[in-house]
């Protein structure tokens, strides 16, 4: 569990410095990369959080 919640903070905050290096470069590259990496982090972490509250439900 607490692997997992790191995973997502790691993901988010790399997400995060490659959107600093598209500003500071302006490289698209960086841009398409820091969407992706955010894209699949929340698909990740809603499934997360939604087999915890399924567990909790039942």
């Amino acid at each position: 569990m607490v692997f997992f919640r790191w995973a997502i903070l790691v993901l988010l905050v790399a997400a995060g410095v490659l959107f600093a290096l598209f500003a500071a470069t302006g490289q698209p590259g960086y841009k398409r990369w820091g969407l992706v990496i955010l894209k699949w982090t929340l698909i990740a972490a809603f499934g997360f959080f939604a087999v915890l509250i399924v567990e909790r439900v039942f």
